[in-house]
């Protein structure tokens, strides 16, 4: 799409298109364009409308209701952060007494909207003109116009003294082909900018890749991974005064969903843990009930931290895998009942699942070569019961543990 296209949709002809498309969309695509065409719509506004539409059924997962009235592209849409998080990101600002924001960076306008929600002054910058005109529209579809404005430019030439907060999600996709872009330096804004934030502006949170090197957290700040009903999402660095702990695990759930109109604040409900990031959890056997912890909690290096609430162990030092006499209810890991240990050997595994009768699995793994379809296949499951496999290593040792779920 270009900005004539955009500029096509936001006519009360593009409205219809619009309309018309969210119809059809979710069909075969050559059917719906084939149906729309026959209305007598022109065949680029035609394509633009099925385009918007399918991104907005797509949209629903992370902004919830709100992205019915969304302007979207598909690399913009990828890259946005869920409107769960957003609003929790927000909430923490407002509360930390940041009025006004600088969304340096700003893309579609998701996190912008969720400050804006949150009653925060926020002043957008975003690169892409067509990427700028969207978020700018998505203000105005949510009534926010007033609270959030964009301009089209170069987020380091902002003058970040208007401000009392920023937010900065640099771009760490290539334009053009969409590639990641592992190496901070070559982020949109550049790192070093991006770090630098920090000095200028006492409130800043940066969004980062979930897979940062611990390395790179700037001395002082707090590091925190989110995860959302159990998948790591993102993860953010908030400096200067809104830095509280070294390292922060939070657990959201996406179905609960964020406020989707200008006057709903209420607290995202959410589960965290907190800690060093340094401290390194006991050793001990394999024992009854093993708990696989939250990505959140492993990525954050909180894994001690959670083993010390629950009494647990690790059974090897490398591995994330907690393990204890008793469950304890937790909503930082999954419990499984540890049924057998075995030293992994394919012949001796087969034959206990199928002495009892287990004809289905699922197979986890951490610290394992082991392909887990390779080994559904050899494993030539027959049977009515189920049952869970951990590919692990016990002090070192490959090892399978056959568990069962704890409710």
């Amino acid at each position: 799409m270009d900005l004539d296209q955009f500029a096509a949709l936001r006519t009360p002809e593009g409205s219809a298109a619009l309309a018309a498309a969210a119809r059809v969309a979710g069909g075969d695509p050559l059917t719906a364009a084939a149906a729309l065409r026959s209305t007598g719509l022109p065949a680029d506004l035609a394509s633009a409308a099925l385009t918007q539409a399918e991104l907005r059924r797509r949209a629903v997962g992370k902004f919830g209701p709100a992205a019915a009235g969304m302007f979207l592209t598909r690399a913009g849409l990828e890259q946005a952060t869920r409107g769960v998080v957003a609003a929790r990101r927000a909430e923490r600002l407002r509360a930390a007494g940041v009025r006004t924001l600088a969304d340096l960076g700003c893309g579609l306008g998701a996190d912008a909207l969720a400050a804006a929600r949150a009653g925060i002054r926020v002043y957008g910058v975003e690169a892409d003109p067509l990427t700028a005109a969207m978020a700018a529209a998505n203000a105005e579809a949510a009534g926010l116009a007033e609270l959030f404005t964009v301009e089209c430019g170069d987020a380091t030439a902002f003058d970040v003294d208007r401000v009392d907060g920023v937010f900065c999600d640099p771009a760490r996709r290539k334009a053009g082909t969409g590639r990641r872009i592992f190496d901070p330096n070559a982020y949109s804004p550049p790192w070093d900018f991006v770090v630098g934030l920090a000095e200028r502006v006492p409130h800043t949170v940066v969004k980062v890749a979930p897979g940062i090197d611990h390395a790179l957290v700037p001395a002082g700040a707090e590091a925190e991974w989110v995860s959302v009903d159990g998948d790591l999402v993102e993860a953010a660095l908030w400096c200067g005064e809104l830095a509280q702990v070294p390292r922060r695990a939070t657990l959201l759930r996406g179905k609960e969903g964020p406020p989707v109109n200008a006057s709903g604040r209420g607290r995202v409900p959410c589960h965290q843990v907190t800690g060093s990031g340094d401290a390194e959890a006991p050793v001990g056997p394999a024992r009854r009930f093993l708990y696989d912890p939250d990505p959140a909690v492993v990525r954050a290096h909180l894994v001690a931290e959670l083993a010390e609430t629950l009494g647990a162990t690790l059974a090897d030092p490398s591995i994330a895998y907690l393990y204890a006499d008793a469950p304890t209810p937790t909503p930082f890991a999954r419990c499984l009942e540890v049924t057998d240990v075995l030293p992994f050997s394919l012949k001796r595994l087969r034959a206990l699942l199928r002495e009892r009768r287990v004809g289905r699995v699922e197979i986890l793994k951490r610290g394992s070569a082991l392909e887990p379809e390779k080994l559904r296949r050899d494993l030539r499951l027959a049977g009515d019961e189920a049952a869970s496999l951990v590919l692990t290593r016990v002090a070192g040792a490959p090892t399978v543990l056959v568990c069962r779920p704890v409710g």
